[in-house]
């Protein structure tokens, strides 16, 4: 091929197609083809003008490979050969022609080159970046080829008229004919020194197993199995020794929970046993026992005499503290939630927006396909007629009209300009400049999908912004490459944000957005769904307007869950309902009175709270009621079913002296217990967390304080209206006393009751029931553990490569990238017209200090061009602080990638506008139950997070009562774990699992995914596992293992008759 014989439509010169002798160059001529082709000496077979025309037409990829200099000079020296090599005609033979204006012209040729040159060629370049849109060079040169012969088809296809590429098909050959003189091309490859490394294997998980038969094991696995079996063998083997030790000693499982207390606070009973020998049984109460037994002893018998001063007074208490509600203010502002002020996030954040610029907004579309109902699998969306409707959806959000103080704000004033008056808008629509006139004259969808592949290196291409698409940020639901298979159309309007908002630009972005998803919810949802896709769309303000909407959304929800704890509550306080006595009998009007304490405490804790200035959050204001309510529910029925318990011949000051005796102390331990459970998460750094655990904390001590006071008097005022024979809820009426005598002559034992006592612990008692327990909670744990142990992340979350400002830099200063860098005589800045530096100039082809200096505000003003898609401006516009630039000091720069989606807890350093939202996840190993997580697969966050510390206090709940009831029975442990379940496993069956239950079901029915699963898996997950320990597992323990009890016999004394029988 030598000289041009004519030209294409499309202005594109096309060579001629017969033999030339090689010509020996002038001198002007041989360094030209010097400076682009050094392995070129001697004689060439090209005119200068097919020279020319070939450094035109590398001069686009230039700025692409140039970052690697093997890796061009390869890329280069494949063209070079090409066009002017004087041995040409030994790899290259035409193997069509075409005829043009009346001369014939080259229309396809052979190119043998040998495989070695392609793949070194390939090597040297395949890890090339191209930083200005966070991917690799290959991908625009090379059209995204896995391999070298994947990248020459590219190269060789023939382009159409318009399109960048070849004029002529290139069909690359590895091999010669046999018959034939022609040698394959085969020049030296240079290898790129700065290509990435190969990637280190991945961590082999399964490194180490072992086979068992047919079964693979691995390690960890079988470790665990042989650690359980130990650990289970030597558990039942120490339960056995010590179960012979407890038969080997008396017990009597007869004797009452609780004996009667002296003033000095310790039990004491005189029994005869079978041989006439006096006994004096003691408990032997801890110092704080034994002064909580005669602080409640005392105080029992004075709120008796004085209940109406005592409900006053508690009650003008808590209403004082709720007065500071007239500052309660709610935060939804997300990164006020998940991250404080002093957070290394924040402070990231702040640095970021002050020294460089704040990330923009976000507004976003994204249509998509519905999945087929048969095969599951979505259809592509790209298609004409979907192209159309995004076209049409466009012209409505192109015509909205926000409204800011009497202002009309539109979308070209907010949105992001980065290289003039177009948006920076990211939308397939970009390929046909943001115009539907132009959809039909580009080709419709064909001209999208030919993009796809040319986004950058084809004119048409180019945004109306003129910048390139990457279809990856404007496509969804495709895999690799294959854009064409797209399920999702995803647009998105960058809009300009604004630190501190002097100039009001968020406040104008704001109301431009609530017209924006006003009007995806009235007009776009409909027209979407009419052609059977569907529309998802999110605004930069939609989390914040999210967590406003869920502070309203679920107030049915939750006041139908209170409506039904608050009947259970009237239930199970009452006696066995009887149709003579219920109105009498029933607790209604005190577990309304209940429900209203436990609100009051709530409200006395957000008022405390909001008069020191600590706003409440979403969490609290759902939550907490919840909290308190399932708390506060187990005591009431624990005090109430206490004095039902005490026998009814004494007097009421006795009978509520000891029943807070008998359960003041556990319930005291138990409040206590959550109280330092949430107390301890107010120290987390997490503000939703810290805040939601400092008012659980004071709303459970206020809600413990109205327990012991108000709620103690009104079971005083209830037990002296049943006695005077007075209808609950109308305590005014007073029946007849004939009535008087059922309800006043005594309770028997319910339900629940006798179920604890004839099925539960005998049940649980079982010597195998005991190893089944023991055996199936503690592979529960272990299995936990190893499912958290498979769990290892990615080494790498980065999913292209960054956009670095000075890789760029470097890349437009250097002298191949002839279209770039370029300077007037005088020194100043031009587009191109002469090269900024010769090699020469540079100091191993890097700038000096003052060259650097000079040039990084050109390279940051010069707008990219298809001569030369270097240029910093747009996408390097704020990389780079240059305050103070004067004195040598770049202030602060950013480098720019994409990474994977984060659904993990995982460290995080660089900055990104999300991951304020990270924060959570620096410290919640530290304060998470993380194997209940994993057990109920439940991701964790600070939602959860706060579940699990609340988890804290509802596993105390179940476990304290029982644990308290165990050490204060008499027996050996067998007896003590029976006698414990048989008096209060009735009430904490009824007052904390079932109330917790029939509220949280109620939560399965909210609108609100989040309560769905954060508020009803989790309380479900909770309230189960916890009573599974409480009240399954727990008796067994103690039974097997339990401390010893606190009773102790001592012999007084002989009776003669015993003393006689004995010596006869």
């Amino acid at each position: 091929m030598y000289d041009i014989c004519g030209h294409r439509t499309d202005g594109k010169v096309l060579n001629c197609p017969y033999a030339s002798p090689s010509i020996k160059p002038d001198d002007l001529f041989s360094a030209k083809i010097q400076s682009l082709c050094p392995t070129i000496t001697g004689k060439v077979c090209c005119t200068e003008t097919q020279f020319d025309t070939l450094r035109s037409q590398v001069q686009q990829a230039v700025p692409f490979l140039v970052g690697c200099p093997a890796c061009l000079r390869n890329f280069l020296n494949l063209f070079c050969e090409l066009s002017c090599s004087p041995n040409q005609s030994l790899f290259i033979n035409v193997t069509s022609v075409a005829e043009v204006s009346g001369n014939l012209t080259v229309d396809g040729i052979d190119y043998h080159i040998t495989d070695t040159f392609g793949e070194g060629l390939y090597e040297s370049c395949k890890e090339v970046k191209f930083g200005t849109m966070n991917t690799r060079a290959i991908n625009f040169v090379g059209g995204g080829a896995q391999n070298f012969r994947e990248w020459f088809t590219f190269i060789g296809q023939k382009a159409p008229p318009g399109f960048p590429g070849s004029p002529y098909a290139i069909n690359f050959k590895s091999s010669t004919p046999e018959s034939s003189a022609m040698v394959p091309m085969n020049l030296s490859v240079y290898s790129c020194a700065c290509s990435s490394p190969e990637p280190l294997p991945p961590h082999e998980e399964d490194s180490c197993s072992i086979r068992i038969g047919p079964l693979k094991v691995r390690c960890i696995e079988l470790s665990m199995v042989l650690v359980y079996i130990l650990l289970v063998s030597c558990f039942f083997g120490w339960a056995a020794l010590n179960r012979r030790r407890d038969i080997t000693q008396p017990g009597d499982s007869s004797e009452p929970l609780l004996h009667p207390v002296e003033e000095d606070g310790i039990n004491s009973e005189t029994k005869e046993n079978i041989l006439g020998v006096k006994v004096q049984r003691h408990a032997q109460l801890s110092p704080v026992q034994r002064y909580m037994a005669k602080f409640y002893r005392s105080y029992g018998s004075w709120i008796a005499r004085n209940p109406s001063l005592i409900l006053f007074m508690s009650v003008a208490i808590v209403l004082a503290l709720s007065s500071g509600l007239y500052n309660f203010k709610v935060e939804t502002r997300p990164e006020k939630l998940w991250v404080g002020p002093e957070s290394k996030a924040a402070e990231e954040k702040k640095y970021f927006d002050t020294h460089l610029s704040p990330f923009y907004r976000i507004e976003q579309l994204i249509l998509a396909t519905v999945p087929d109902p048969k095969s599951g699998r979505a259809p592509s969306i790209v298609t004409d007629e979907n192209i159309l409707l995004l076209f049409d959806i466009q012209q409505k959000v192109d015509q909205i009209r926000g409204n800011y103080s009497g202002s009309e704000v539109s979308l070209p004033d907010i949105c992001l300009k980065p290289l003039g008056e177009d948006c920076a808008t990211q939308s397939i629509l970009q390929y046909f400049k943001m115009d539907s006139g132009t959809f039909d004259d580009y080709g419709g969808v064909e001209h999208a999908e030919y993009c796809f592949q040319h986004y950058t290196s084809a004119e048409m291409c180019l945004s109306a912004f003129q910048a390139p698409v990457d279809p990856s940020a404007v496509l969804g639901g495709f895999s690799g490459n294959n854009y064409s298979e797209a399920t999702a159309f995803v647009v998105t309007y960058p809009v300009n944000n604004v630190i501190g908002d002097s100039s009001n630009e968020n406040a104008r972005a704001v109301a431009w957005e609530k017209s924006f998803i006003q009007l995806a919810k009235e007009e776009l949802l409909p027209m979407v769904r009419s052609k059977n896709l569907s529309l998802s769309f999110s605004s930069e303000s939609s989390i914040e307007e999210e967590l406003k909407r869920e502070s309203t959304a679920d107030v049915i929800t939750i006041a139908a869950s209170y409506l039904v704890m608050f009947i259970y509550i009237s239930v199970t306080l009452g006696d066995a309902p009887q149709f003579s006595t219920f109105y009498i009998s029933s607790k209604v009007l005190l577990g309304l009175s209940g429900v209203v304490l436990v609100l009051l405490s709530v409200l006395g804790s957000v008022g405390v709270f909001s008069a020191l200035g600590v706003k409440s959050t979403l969490i609290i204001m759902e939550v907490i009621p919840f909290l308190v309510l399932a708390v506060g529910v187990d005591n009431m029925c624990i005090l109430v079913h206490a004095v039902k318990r005490q026998p009814r011949d004494v007097s009421l000051e006795q009978r509520i002296s000891s029943a807070l005796v008998e359960v003041g102390p556990s319930i005291t331990l138990a409040s206590l217990s959550e109280v330092l459970a949430f107390a301890v998460g107010a120290f987390v750094p997490m503000p939703a967390c810290r805040i939601f655990s400092m008012f659980a904390a004071l709303a459970i001590m206020l809600d413990f304080f109205l327990q012991i006071t108000a709620f103690v008097a009104l079971i005083v005022f209830d037990c002296k209206r049943s006695a005077d024979n007075r209808i609950d809820c109308f305590p005014c009426i007073k029946v007849p006393s004939s009535s008087q005598e059922s309800v006043e002559g005594g309770r028997g034992p319910g339900f629940l009751e006798r179920y604890m006592k004839e099925v539960h612990a005998p049940v649980l008692g079982l010597w195998v029931v005991k190893m089944v327990v023991v055996a199936v909670f503690l592979a529960f744990a272990l299995a936990s553990i190893i499912s958290r142990a498979s769990q290892a992340p990615d080494t790498s979350y980065i999913a292209k490569p960054a956009a670095s400002w000075l890789d760029d830099f470097l890349v437009w200063l250097s002298p191949e990238a002839f279209g770039c860098c370029r300077k007037f005589t005088n020194g100043s800045y031009c587009p191109p017209d002469d090269q900024c530096f010769r090699h020469s100039d540079l100091v191993q082809d890097r700038p000096s200090t003052a060259q650097f200096r000079e040039k990084l505000p050109w390279f940051l003003n010069a707008l990219p061009s298809a001569d030369c898609a270097k240029g910093g401006h747009g996408a390097y516009t704020n990389s780079v602080d240059l305050k103070g630039y004067e004195s040598g000091v770049i202030q602060a720069s950013e480098f720019r990638t994409y990474h994977t989606p984060l659904n993990t807890q995982i460290d995080i350093f660089p900055y990104s506008v999300f991951y304020i939202f990270f924060e959570q996840y620096l410290n919640i190993w530290t304060v998470a139950l993380t194997n209940l997580a994993i057990a109920i697969g439940i991701q964790l966050n600070a939602v959860s997070v706060v579940n699990l510390i609340m988890s804290i206090g509802i596993a105390v709940e179940f476990c304290v009562h029982i644990s308290h009831a165990f050490l204060m029975s008499s027996g050996n442990r067998e007896q003590r774990a029976t006698e414990a379940l048989e008096t209060m496993g009735a009430s904490v069956f009824s007052g904390i699992t079932l109330t917790k239950l029939v509220g949280v079901i109620v939560l399965c029915f909210a609108r609100s995914e989040i309560f769905v699963v954060y508020y009803f898996q989790m309380y479900l997950a909770l309230v189960i596992i916890g009573f599974l320990h409480g009240l399954v597992f727990l008796p067994v323990i103690l039974s097997l293992a339990g401390p010893p009890q606190l009773h102790l016999d001592i012999e007084q004394q002989q009776t003669e008759e015993a003393s006689s029988s004995l010596l006869n």
